[in-house]
């Protein structure tokens, strides 16, 4: 049975509520991470807030009577889907955590736009010139902002590079993963690709345990609960409105993202970094509009 979306334009307007509610709460949240990774090691923040994030979506599967455990779990775009995860996971949070959290922000904007290129190579969804081109001068903006020849390139800015691709995986293998998944099941394993992301990346870093002060533990509950509304919401906004109404508003986490880093991590936004800000949201706005006409 294939659930009724509403798409009178008062449904629209509160998925749209839903979405900006929802980027406002993964800003938050990318901002709690950052903060406590500055005093504990990255790989205990991802493993904390791995195991939180399970813990909670595990109690909501377990309260709606779902199974965690299903065969449809091992199918290979949920194997896929793990491998995403893990690695966008472990990538982006190591972006937030080393790199500016204002342009970390920006470069995650790219993902919809590998998104669309990746729906045209691997499943076959037609994609004319135009939304090519608006792929092509997305990437542009990407560049633009990492500035890969200039004197002020940071080999940081590539952590959040490879976050997005990740990320960009990840929903494409989401696309193809079982419809009997729901969102708790999803919500679980993709909290528990971040545990295993901690986990490998302890071998990596070395870095023994730290204790957790009063301080850095609100910060990663405040992270997981967060973390867990905001995809709560992205679900509740995903399911109220026309897709192509709601999905534009997932920019709105660019404009948190950036005041977040100005405001709490006394970040500068210089003009390249407007340029190719520019340049991704246009994209990606532009090849939305297409996609409505198509």
């Amino acid at each position: 049975m294939t659930a009724h979306i509403q798409t009178d334009p008062r449904s629209n307007l509160i998925g749209s509520a839903w979405m900006i509610a929802a980027m406002a709460l993964f800003a938050l949240e990318d901002a709690l991470l950052k903060s406590a990774s500055a005093v504990i090691p990255i790989w205990q923040v991802l493993v904390l807030f791995g195991s939180g994030g399970a813990v909670i979506f595990a109690g909501v599967a377990v309260l709606r009577g779902t199974r965690l455990l299903q065969p449809d779990v091992l199918s290979p775009p949920m194997k896929v889907r793990v491998f995403f995860e893990i690695f966008g996971r472990l990538f982006y949070v190591l972006a937030i955590a080393l790199a500016p959290l204002s342009s970390a922000t920006v470069i995650l904007q790219a993902t919809p736009l590998v998104v669309v290129a990746g729906a045209a190579l691997f499943f076959g969804e037609t994609v004319g010139w135009r939304r090519w081109s608006a792929i092509l001068i997305g990437l542009v903006g990407v560049v633009i902002i990492i500035q890969p020849t200039g004197d002020s390139f940071s080999t940081l800015s590539i952590l959040a590079v490879l976050g997005m691709l990740g990320f960009a995986g990840r929903d494409l293998a989401s696309r193809a993963a079982p419809a009997s998944l729901g969102t708790e099941v999803l919500g679980f394993y993709g909290f528990l690709c971040i545990l295993v992301a901690g986990l490998a990346y302890r071998v990596w870093e070395s870095v023994p345990m730290q204790p957790l002060t009063t301080h850095t533990s609100l910060h990663l509950t405040g992270a997981i609960v967060m973390g867990t509304l905001a995809y709560a919401s992205l679900m509740k906004a995903m399911r109220t409105g026309e897709v192509s109404a709601v999905t534009p508003f997932r920019y709105s986490r660019l404009l948190f993202g950036i005041g977040l880093g100005v405001f709490l991590f006394d970040e500068r936004l210089d003009q390249t970094m407007w340029i190719g800000s520019a340049l991704i949201v246009a994209s990606g706005l532009y090849i939305l509009w297409r996609g409505r006409r198509a």
